[in-house]
C-alpha cells in the first residue's frame, strides 16, 4: 500500500520524505488555509520535494470554471493530482482533464456507487473519507472493502482506492489487509505507525548494555561522532 502525507505543511513533508516512505501527498483547502502561503507556489515547492501524486483541489464547483483551475493546478508541475469533488460538474472535470492525460483524484466519496462513477469518469484515485463515516455510526472500512469488491469486478477500470480521513493506526492495518492502493493520512498518524512499546523497551535495554561495555562504535573516527 502507498504512503501519502495529508499535510500542506512542507517541512512535515520534508522530514516525512527523507524516511524514503512518502509516495505522495494530499492537500485541501483547509490546510493550505493553515500554512498563510499562496497556494500555487506551496503545490510547486511540494511537488519538487515529492516525485510521486500530489493533490490539489479545485476550489470552484462549476464545470467551467473547474475545468480552467484544474488545467491551470496542472501545468504546475508533471505529478499534480488534480483534486475535484464527486459532483456532477466535478465528475465532467474528471472526465476532461483524464482525457487530456492528468491525474485526478475524486475526493468526498462516502459510497461505492460514487465510487464507481468515479471510476467510469476516469479518476485515478478515488478517495473515500472512512474517519467521517465511522463519526456518524457507519462503517468506513465496509465501503473500502465494497469498493474494492466493485472494481475487482470490471479490470478495464484502473481508478486506485485511496483511503482518507485516516485517523489511527488501525485504519492503516484494516485498509492494507483489504487491498487498498493507497492510504493518506495526517503526520502524526504516520509518525504512530513507528511506535510499539516492546520496540522502545529492547531499545531501551540494547542501549543500557551498550552504556555499560564503555565502546563507541566510533572511537576511532571522533570527528563522525556529533555528525
Amino acid at each position: 500500500m502507498k504512503f501519502f502525507v495529508d499535510t500542506a505543511d512542507i517541512v512535515e513533508i520534508r522530514d516525512l520524505a527523507a524516511t524514503g516512505l512518502l509516495d505522495g501527498v494530499t492537500t485541501n483547502p483547509s490546510l493550505v488555509a493553515k500554512t498563510g502561503r499562496r497556494f500555487v507556489d506551496l503545490v510547486a515547492e511540494i511537488c519538487a520535494v515529492v516525485p510521486g501524486p500530489v493533490s490539489a483541489e479545485v476550489a470552484a464547483t462549476d464545470h467551467a470554471t473547474m475545468l480552467a483551475e484544474g488545467r491551470r493546478l496542472a501545468s504546475i508541475a508533471g505529478n499534480v493530482a488534480v483534486k475535484v469533488p464527486l459532483t456532477p460538474d466535478g465528475l465532467k472535470t474528471c472526465r476532461a482533464l483524464s482525457d487530456a492525460g492528468t491525474m485526478v483524484n475524486v475526493t468526498l466519496c462516502f459510497s461505492a456507487v460514487q465510487a464507481l462513477m468515479a471510476a467510469k469518469a476516469g479518476a485515478t484515485f478515488i478517495s473515500p473519507f472512512v474517519g467521517r463515516l465511522d463519526d456518524i455510526g457507519h462503517d468506513g472500512m465496509q465501503l473500502i472493502g465494497d469498493i474494492l469488491e466493485i472494481y475487482a469486478n470490471y479490470p478495464a477500470l484502473q481508478t486506485e482506492v485511496l483511503v482518507a480521513s485516516i485517523r489511527h493506526p488501525c485504519h492503516v492495518h484494516a485498509a492494507a489487509k483489504l487491498g487498498a492502493h493507497v492510504g493518506t493520512m495526517p503526520p502524526a498518524v504516520i509518525r504512530q505507525l513507528f511506535k510499539h512499546p516492546l520496540t522502545d523497551k529492547g531499545l531501551d535495554a540494547f542501549l543500557a548494555d551498550w552504556a555499560k561495555s564503555g565502546q563507541t562504535i566510533l572511537e576511532d573516527q571522533p570527528e563522525l561522532r556529533s555528525a
